[in-house]
């Protein structure tokens, strides 16, 4: 049994400790501070606490805990993962609700200028949006039901992409959309998979509307069943099952089977898999980038303030989340496409994800985070715990990892 001090010579360490964390610059201190390995942080904590240092006894003291109830009030304070999928605070207010519900009663200006917004907004920009809207789903369904019914050849793909640019084009004029295109000489090519950072479910047509694309996604059923229906008439769009989604070979099988045939469109995947709130890119997965085809990056940022684009799907059904949209200023955005990436002969899926990941996010000026974005919904995994448990036990010098549940 590894040996401990006794309670009296714990006591003041304690004492220490608890002063430092909940003192009046416990907030600024916590989050503004230089990186530490857990080494070093051990050390000074046992350096306060009494004249034993790591070297002279490598076993456990209690006051190593507080290392870990640190480094835990930390990541609850400034907790990486969570802020990231709340809408992105702006430095100053751009009169819509949205951004916040209040502002409006500071003064009798504001108020009145909000008042204006309001009815500019909502009594002449999204009637406006909204007849635009049903325009362009509307031809979107109709008409590539009738390419539908042509037989496969160039006149059949020559069609649908012109009806899917001109349908989504409608679409992005009913969002008031501003999009800037950057290095259009390195858009996707046939046989090639497109991979984005993912903000809203927008960033479709975003991208669709400067070029054509194979869909990728689940499907569903009502009007969202039948616009998908009605596409994958036209254009080779790969929709899957519930049951299918979750059969990993399958998907990489359909996926393969698409990009080696050079005559079809490119493919769009998100692997991110959820909404991010434009401030940073997360996790990718790794399925798309173990097939072996092309990848063209494309990086993704909005301007908040004018309208914000995030979805917060916990929060706002799709209806609701579009009638916020089309209610907003305008949706502005720049698209950065990046130069085709391959992956290398030493790489594996996963590394070859990483460096695709951090040059959408150096483009994009947004935080490359390691962590996985199903974290919204899910638990950590027991891995990241038994990770520093590892590295506690590492720095003991102990062989053995115990694990308490």
């Amino acid at each position: 049994m590894p040996r401990s001090r006794d309670a009296a010579s714990v006591w003041p360490a304690l004492e220490r400790s608890f002063a430092d964390l909940f003192s009046p610059w416990t907030v600024a201190a916590i989050i503004a501070r230089e990186p530490t390995s857990l080494e070093e942080e051990i050390k000074e904590i046992r350096r306060s606490g009494s004249n034993r240092d790591l070297d002279s006894a490598p076993e456990f003291e209690m006051s190593d805990i507080f290392y870990f109830a640190r480094r835990g009030v930390e990541s609850i304070m400034d907790d990486e993962v969570t802020k990231r999928f709340s809408a992105e605070e702006l430095e100053s207010w751009n009169l819509l609700t949205r951004s916040n519900n209040n502002f409006h009663y500071i003064s009798l200006r504001l108020t009145v200028l909000w008042g204006l917004g309001l009815l500019i907004r909502y009594g002449f920009l999204l009637p406006l949006r909204v007849t635009l809207a049903f325009t362009g789903v509307g031809l979107l369904v109709f008409l590539t039901c009738l390419i539908g019914l042509l037989p496969s050849g160039r006149l059949k793909n020559f069609l649908s992409e012109k009806v899917h640019l001109m349908c989504y084009r409608i679409c992005v004029r009913a969002l008031t959309a501003i999009i800037t295109y950057h290095n259009s000489e390195n858009k996707p090519k046939n046989g090639g998979i497109c991979v984005a950072n993912h903000t809203s479910p927008i960033d479709v047509i975003i991208l669709a509307s400067d070029g054509c694309y194979a869909m990728v996604g689940q499907i569903h059923g009502g009007l969202m069943g039948v616009i998908q229906r009605s596409m994958v008439k036209a254009c080779p769009h790969i929709w899957f099952e519930r049951s299918e989604v979750k059969d990993r070979h399958l998907v990489a099988k359909r996926l393969s089977d698409h990009v080696e045939d050079k005559t079809k469109l490119p493919i769009l995947i998100f692997p991110e898999g959820t909404c991010i709130n434009n401030t940073s890119v997360m996790m990718f997965k790794k399925g798309s980038f173990d097939i072996g085809a092309t990848v063209y990056p494309v990086a993704i940022k909005y301007d908040p303030r004018f309208g914000d684009a995030f979805w917060n799907s916990s929060k706002f059904g799709m209806v609701n989340y579009l009638l916020r949209m089309m209610s907003s200023w305008a949706i502005v955005c720049s698209v950065w496409y990046l130069p085709p990436m391959s992956r290398e002969a030493d790489e594996d899926a996963v590394q070859f994800a990483n460096r695709v990941k951090a040059a959408i996010a150096r483009q994009g000026g947004l935080v490359d985070l390691l962590w996985d974005g199903g974290l919204k919904r899910g638990k950590v995994k027991d891995t990241f715990k038994e990770e520093q448990q590892k590295l506690y036990s590492k720095m003991l010098g102990k062989t053995c990892i115990v694990i308490y549940h």
